[in-house]
This record gives structure tokens, sequence and C-alpha cells, in this order.
């Protein structure tokens, strides 16, 4: 149990404004759904996938660690028997002991290794005197894509954007003289690679109408420069509610691991408690949304610059299509995942969860 830990997330949870995460809040149970979809089958298959990546890439280290399965592994989905009960344990697990990490890393000498590795079906009494002498807890979350790809696109677009900023920019200079004092300032005053000087675009209406339609593409285009582009960590705010309640429980250090296929990022709980509690991060460093592949849940989305690389390479998994046949006969199709390897830089690795190459804690 890692007090210290705990006092230091309990100090950070005081900054963060209700407006991002209410603490103050109960817990609202989730609905129990009634059916599966096969996007949910995939994007559930391309989870299992990535926990095996980094459960591998931990384990084959020799460095007197090792990663342990921890989370639940039941395979039944909604509109099978048994999911309304399966479901309604699982909103009282989270509402008693928080939300499970995926992978939990213990020292060799403090786990038994005739466990095979996974205790996730062990009793709850059992867990009670295992769990705490973990040293780290991973969230192993999984994302449908390639980094290197996503930056040059992004990058390429963003520039696009600017040129043609910079297009209109000149059009509306020639025209000075039809336009208001506090324009003609703006407009000779831009720096382009400068964002904020864009940013700071006049609201004084126009009145020449030639002029009004080109000053709203303008509006547009600067406005699609303040949208989020960049890959991003995503917890969830519900989930941030369950991962505190588990701290406070178990006392473990708790780590975002995001798995694109091309390569593996990491970031502590702590770091994005501090990121998430100053308010001028908001829009910058850190966005809230909601989006149809989170159910629609208020999702916090971190850019990945700022945790750590912790594989530069992933080898591409193998992939073939499945079905799951239901009860009344409904077939659900998606894709499972096997196989690849992610280059884990061990060092990063362990220098993240507070040890150091050899497995013995950084003072």
């Amino acid at each position: 149990m890692n007090g210290e830990y705990v006092k230091e997330i309990e100090e950070l949870i005081k900054d963060v404004s209700s407006d991002i995460v209410n603490f103050g809040l109960r817990r609202r149970r989730g609905n129990v759904p009634t059916q599966a979809f096969s996007e949910f089958l995939t994007n559930r298959e391309q989870g299992d996938w990535a926990e095996d990546l980094i459960f591998s890439a931990i384990n084959e280290n020799d460095n007197g660690i090792i990663a342990v399965r921890y989370g639940k592994s039941d395979q039944v989905v909604a509109g099978e028997p048994g999911f309304k009960e399966f479901y309604e344990r699982y909103q009282d697990e989270l509402d008693q002991i928080g939300k499970r990490p995926d992978l939990l890393i213990f020292r060799k000498e403090d786990f038994d290794l005739h466990s095979n590795f996974d205790i996730g079906h062990l009793k709850e009494e059992k867990l009670n005197n295992i769990v705490p002498k973990a040293i780290a807890g991973l969230e192993i979350r999984s994302s449908s894509f390639l980094v290197n790809k996503y930056n040059e696109f992004s990058l390429r677009r963003r520039q696009e954007i600017i040129n043609e900023i910079r297009g209109i920019i000149e059009s509306l200079r020639s025209q000075c003289s039809r336009l208001p004092e506090g324009w003609m300032n703006w407009l000779f005053n831009i720096d382009v690679n400068d964002e904020s000087t864009l940013f700071a675009i006049p609201r004084t209406p126009i009145k020449v109408e030639s002029i009004k339609s080109v000053v709203k593409e303008l509006r547009n285009l600067i406005n699609s420069l303040k949208k989020r582009d960049f890959l991003s960590f995503t917890p969830k705010v519900e989930d941030i509610y369950v991962i505190y309640n588990g701290i406070k429980i178990f006392g473990v250090p708790h780590y975002y691991v995001q798995v694109f296929f091309d390569k593996v990022y990491a970031i502590s709980f702590k770091r994005i408690l501090e990121i998430i509690s100053i308010p001028s991060n908001e829009g910058k460093r850190f966005f809230v949304e909601r989006s149809a592949k989170n159910q629609f849940k208020r999702t916090i989305h971190i850019d990945i610059t700022q945790g750590i690389l912790l594989a530069e390479k992933v080898e591409f998994p193998n992939h073939k299509s499945e079905y799951k046949e239901l009860g009344r006969g409904r077939l659900l199709f998606y894709v499972t995942f096997k196989g690849g390897k992610a280059y884990l830089d061990v060092g990063q690795f362990y220098e993240m969860i507070g040890l150091s190459s050899t497995g013995c804690d950084i003072i």
C-alpha cells in the first residue's frame, strides 16, 4: 500500500475543476445494454490484443518484475444468457473497489508464480492480500491509428489551412480602405506562425457585402485551427471516479497505456490529474468531448506527447473475420487480432513506474 501516492492523488484532485470531473457527485450506475454490435466485438478483440501485446512485452524481459492479468476476462455479451447478472456484478464492483487495472506489475519475490499470471478470477479475500503488493497498475487502451501516418496528415492539413488563411489575408489587405480600423490593425499585425495573433480576429461586423462571405470563410478556417488535431490518451470522465476509488483502497499507482498499430505511449494517472487541474491547458493539451466511439460519454483527450513513448515500434498483427451466433440466430461478424510484437523501451518503462533497470526502487 503506497500511502504517499494516495496523498499526492488526493491533493491533485482538489485542484480539478468540478466542470471537468465532479468528485462530489455519486457515481451513476450504467444501464444494462440489451444487445451487442459487431463494432463492440471488434473493439473488444482489439483491446484484448493490445493487452496481450503489453503483457508479453513486459514478461519477456527478465528484470525482476512481472505483469499479471487482473481485469475481467468474461466473454459473455449483451443478449446472451447471464449477461445481465454479469453486468450488475460489474457495477457493484465499481462501487465497492473501483475499476480494476487490466494488468498489475509485481516484483517477482512479491508474487506467487504458480498463479499462472492471472488473478482476475480469484475471490475478493485473496485479492485483498495480493493487489496491494503491486507496484503499478496498467489500464491498456487500443487505438486504430498509425501514429506516423496521422501526424504526417495532420501537419500537411494544418499547413494547407494556414496557406488558405494567408491568401485571404492578402486579399483583405488589398481592400483595407473598405474595412474598419480594428480590422486594418489586425490585418497588418498578423503573424501566421503565431496562432495567438490569428485567434485575435476582430468581432467588429463588416458592412461591405462583398467582403462578408470572405470574412466568414476566414473565421471558419481560423476556428478549424483550434480543433483537436493530435492523437490522444482517452480516459472517460466516469473512469476517473472509479480509478480514484481503487487507488484509495489499494494504493497502487495507476498508468494509462495507449497502444497504436505502430507505437505505444503511456501516461501516469497522476500526470493526467496534473494536466486537467490547470484550466489554461483545456483546448491546448487536453479537450473534453463526447464521441460515438465512446458511447457519447464525456471523454478527456490528452495529447500523447504529454506522456512517454513506451515502444517506438509495433509489429502489425494477423487479423481475420469471425462471427458470433446469438440466441435468436442473429449473427455478429467481427475482426480478431493475433500476434504482433511491441518493442518495449525497458528503461523508459522502469523509470515510469519508479524502478531502476534492475528492478530496484529509484532513490
